[in-house]
């Protein structure tokens, strides 16, 4: 491992809760103090020495507000001489966390960094402010349509995540059966690996809650086949969707120096970082083109890939993915995704990490690669190396 290389030492995450489940009470500073807590304890690292708190958290107002990656850390008990910074890159918020906290390990300007994320949706629905204007599903265009600048390049079109995975179902020729198998799918490999335990070490429990909350032991396809679409006419539905949920997750990234020094020891090591954007309108496809650049800047090809976590914001935007790449299904999300666990927006960046690190190492896998889909139609895509 040469100087300037960015080392995955811990990952960690709360389970996740449903709406209005056992996390719903839970303040998110507190949420990610708990997650930040842990991922100190288990890395036997002395706090004192972290440089920077990065963490990702989209909607912050109320309690998610006034720089959440400071509070929480503070409300952990730990040193006031860490600082903290919060980023929103939509749902792709913390593995941009990551990406920052690799990158400041990677050009030598710090040694030790936390990336982290969380989010409280029970408490502070996505797209708030739309709610709070009273539309039901936050679809409100404001943020987009309020810009001449925006107006001017991309006119009235709707810009909404409901609006973008329906283009993307039909742009891809994705059926709502094939999204319902999908879904399906997801909800019986979560429950599969709850199960056998293969969480178990990456989760830290919060209080009396232990395991995820999302996966749907019942769930048929004739079950899903009965509810209504989102939107009038479409093929999307709630079943084919990511659950709305709480949690936190956090990663430490450390130089080779830092771990030479703390008596650290590497689990893996980021092999490669981007992000890329296209159509913000169809939104979720960015994974796509995104996913190229990265092989290509990394010089590798899926084949190399052993273990892939794409995250499950809908169906649609999976088997687009899938379609498109070429990738083996069988090494994607293999125990679930979103529609079985959930996705806390600013919390699944790492939570993705933090899972796809565990079943590297349960399985004996070299390279895992993670992306997902983002507001503004942006994609972030990282590639680690087991070691």
């Amino acid at each position: 491992m040469s100087r300037g290389e960015a080392l995955i030492v811990e990952a960690v995450r709360t389970p996740v809760g449903k709406r209005g489940g056992a996390l719903a009470d839970v303040h998110p500073a507190d949420m990610a103090a708990h997650t930040l807590r842990a991922l100190v304890e288990r890395a036997g690292v002395d706090p004192e020495a972290v440089e920077d708190v990065v963490l990702g958290c989209l909607d912050t107002v109320g309690p998610q507000a006034g720089d959440i990656a400071r509070t929480a850390w503070l409300a952990a008990g730990l040193p006031e001489s860490v600082p903290g910074v919060t980023v929103d890159r939509q749902c792709g918020s913390s593995q941009q966390a990551l990406h920052f906290a690799a990158q400041a390990v990677m050009s030598g300007t710090c040694d030790l960094v936390v990336a982290g994320g969380v989010q409280n949706m029970s408490q502070i629905p996505i797209a708030y402010a739309s709610r709070q204007a009273g539309d039901p599903l936050g679809l409100t265009e404001g943020p987009y349509h309020g810009s001449t600048g925006w107006r001017a390049r991309y006119g009235d079109a709707p810009v909404n995540q409901f609006h973008g995975a329906e283009l993307i179902a039909e742009q891809w020729d994705v059926s709502r059966e094939e999204m319902e198998r999908w879904a399906l799918r997801s909800h019986q490999r979560a429950v599969r690996a709850l199960d056998e335990g293969h969480f178990e070490r990456e989760t830290a429990p919060l209080g009396d809650h232990a395991t995820d909350e999302g996966p749907r032991r019942g769930t048929t396809l004739e079950k899903m086949a009965s509810l209504d679409p989102l939107v009038e006419g479409g093929r999307l539905t709630a079943a084919v969707s990511s659950q709305i949920s709480d949690a936190s997750s956090a990663v430490l990234l450390a130089s080779e120096e830092a771990v030479r020094v703390h008596g650290l020891t590497p689990r893996a090591r980021v092999h490669h970082l981007s992000a890329r954007g296209e159509d913000p309108v169809r939104m979720l496809s960015a994974p796509i083109p995104a996913t190229a650049h990265a092989l290509e800047r990394a010089g590798m090809s899926l084949d190399d890939i052993d273990l892939v976590e794409i995250n499950e914001a809908f169906a649609s935007v999976v088997l687009a993915w899938l379609r498109d790449t070429g990738c083996d299904p069988e090494k994607v999300n293999v125990n679930g995704g979103a529609i079985a666990l959930g996705h806390p927006l600013g919390a699944t960046g790492t939570r993705l990490m933090t899972t796809l690190l565990h079943e590297l190492e349960r399985t004996g896998g070299r390279y895992g690669l993670q992306t997902m889909c983002e507001g503004g139609g942006q994609a972030n895509v990282t590639v680690i190396e087991r070691v």
